[in-house]
C-alpha cells in the first residue's frame, strides 16, 4: 500500500509518499480504506524529533493519528461494525495511508463531509480528555486559550453542549467565528486577566490551554487554583502546579477520551458540532500541509486527502 513516511527526523521535507506494508485489524480493532486523514501537531513533533527521548519510533514511520474511511476489515470481538460501513476515529500511527488500523471509531455522522470527519478523532479525544480532568459540567465557567483551533474549537462546541458557559480566546479575526460556536470571544496576550474579569464577575472556574504559547501564569491567576488549569502543550505546566494532559494521574494514567467520539457524532446530526476545515491538501503535498500547521494560525483542521 501507499504511506505518508520518514525515515529520518527532520523539517517538512522528509515527509514522502511510498510503499509500506499493509496493517491488519487485531481483536477489538477494525481497518479502514482511508479516505481522509487529519495534520496534528504531535504529526509535527513527532516528525521533528522534538520528542524522540519521550517517543521514540522506527523507522519508517507512517505518518497520522486520525482518519475517515470505509471499514475493510473488522478484529475480533468487534460487533459494532460491518465491512462497508462509513466511520472516522483514531489509529496509532500511520492514519495517512492506503489502509489503517482504528483503536477507536464511532459511524461517520451524514452531516460531516469525509475531510470534516478525519478531523474529528484526535481533537475530540484530547478535549474529552481534558474534561474528564477538570470536571466540566453544566453551570461551570471555561475558559479556553487558543479556543479556534482544532482541540479548542472542539472543546468549544462539546463544552457548551454539556451546559457549560465558555469563554474562549484567539484573535480578533476569528471572534465571530467562536461566537458562533456559543463561546464568548475575547483576545489573547497582555491584560487578559482583566478581560476575562469583565467578561466574567462571577469567576472562571475552570481553565484549558490548547494554546502553549505561555500564558499559564495568567491562566492560573484567572482560575484562582492551578490544579484546575490543564495545558495540551505547556510543559512548564508541573513546576508551576497546573497538569498536562499526558501525565499520569493517581491510577497510573490519563483515562482517554474514546467515548468523545460517539458523543461528537451524535452532535454533528443534531448540527450541535461541526469541524472547521482550514485548509484540504492532497497527501503528496504533506510537507506544505505541515508548514502551514507549523505557523499557528489556523482555524480548525488541515486535512490530507487520501483517495476519492
Amino acid at each position: 500500500m501507499f504511506a505518508l513516511q520518514f525515515t529520518e527526523y527532520g523539517p517538512p521535507e522528509v515527509l514522502t509518499v511510498g510503499e509500506a506494508a499493509e496493517p491488519h485489524a487485531g481483536p477489538g480493532e477494525i481497518r479502514i480504506a482511508v479516505k481522509a486523514a487529519s495534520v496534528n501537531p504531535a504529526d509535527r513533533t513527532i516528525r521533528s524529533g522534538v520528542m524522540k527521548e519521550v517517543f521514540p519510533v522506527e523507522f519508517p514511520y507512517l505518518s497520522g493519528l486520525d482518519a475517515s474511511g470505509v471499514v475493510d476489515e473488522v478484529g475480533e470481538g468487534v460487533e459494532d461494525v460491518e465491512i462497508g460501513d462509513a466511520v472516522f476515529g483514531l489509529t496509532r500511527g500511520g492514519a495517512a495511508a492506503e489502509f489503517a488500523v482504528l483503536e477507536a471509531w464511532a459511524a461517520k455522522p451524514g452531516a460531516l463531509s469525509w475531510e470534516q470527519a478525519a478531523g474529528v478523532g484526535a481533537v475530540v479525544e484530547t478535549a474529552t480528555r481534558v474534561f474528564d480532568m477538570l470536571g466540566v459540567t453544566a453551570g461551570k465557567t471555561l475558559l479556553i486559550e487558543g479556543a479556534a483551533g482544532g482541540v479548542g474549537s472542539a472543546a468549544v462546541q462539546l463544552a457548551v453542549a454539556l451546559g457549560a458557559t465558555v469563554l474562549g480566546t484567539a484573535s480578533e479575526a476569528n471572534h465571530e467565528f467562536l461566537a458562533v460556536l456559543g463561546a464568548v470571544p475575547t483576545t489573547y496576550g497582555p491584560g487578559l486577566v482583566e478581560r476575562v474579569a469583565a467578561l466574567a464577575p462571577q469567576g472562571v472556574d475552570l481553565v484549558l490551554d490548547a494554546a502553549g504559547s505561555g500564558s499559564l501564569p495568567d491562566l492560573i491567576k484567572i482560575a484562582g487554583n492551578a490544579h484546575d488549569v490543564v495545558t495540551i502543550a505547556d510543559f512548564t505546566a508541573a513546576e508551576r502546579g497546573a497538569r498536562m494532559t499526558h501525565t499520569a494521574d493517581s491510577s497510573g494514567y490519563t483515562k482517554r477520551g474514546f467515548a468523545g467520539l460517539a458523543v461528537a457524532a451524535t452532535l454533528a446530526e443534531e448540527g450541535r458540532f461541526t469541524v472547521p476545515v482550514h485548509a484540504v491538501f492532497p497527501l503528496e503535498k504533506a510537507a506544505d500541509a505541515h508548514e502551514l500547521s507549523a505557523t499557528g494560525h489556523v482555524r480548525g483542521k488541515i486535512v490530507l486527502t487520501v483517495r476519492p
